[in-house]
């Protein structure tokens, strides 16, 4: 489980938005809102160096975000950070609602079925009719697709890292 303090990485700078210094952000998942509302933000650098910056504004622009970050104020300034990351801390996210976890939180939780270890999350894929479950097999086989649908989803306790699945049967392998 990502720890509240830890930084998550949710956009990267795409590039310079007009000549005050916005920057357009290209969304990990295009319907997150969470960086609208960012009081501060962590750039990371492709060079891996890492800034802490106050948020000035943002707002939407059809799938991305512009956003004006402190003393970025001009658009030579705005180009320099093209390609890096946007982060905000996990205890920033607000509480899911019902039924929804945060991918970064399911990442690492263990996968069983009927008691057999499948694996651990590695991540979540969105394809145009369903999300999967990316599951890094404890086999050391392909990786595990599973669905999150009820048919294979029996119970995920993200807070002990663990989703349990109903059944393999009918699953495939990546």
């Amino acid at each position: 489980m990502v720890k509240p303090e830890q930084w998550v990485p949710l956009a990267d700078i795409a590039r310079a938005h007009g000549v005050k210094g916005e920057v357009r952000l290209r969304l990990y998942n295009r319907d997150s809102d969470l960086l609208l509302s960012a009081d501060e933000v962590l750039v990371r650098l492709p060079d891996g160096e890492e800034h802490e910056v106050s948020v000035d504004g943002a707002r939407r622009a059809n799938d991305a975000i512009l956003m004006k970050l402190h003393s970025v104020d001009d658009k030579d300034r705005a180009d320099e950070l093209q390609r890096a990351q946007v982060c905000l801390r996990r205890k920033d996210f607000p509480a899911p609602g019902a039924g929804e976890f945060y991918v970064c939180d399911a990442v690492g939780a263990e996968v069983k079925s009927q008691g057999k270890r499948l694996g651990t999350v590695k991540d979540v894929a969105a394809y145009p009719s369903i999300s999967v479950l990316v599951v890094n097999a404890s086999d050391g086989g392909k990786d595990w697709e599973i669905p999150l649908t009820e048919t294979f989803i029996e119970k995920i306790d993200l807070e002990n890292g663990s989703i349990d699945i109903a059944t393999t049967e009918g699953l495939e392998r990546a």
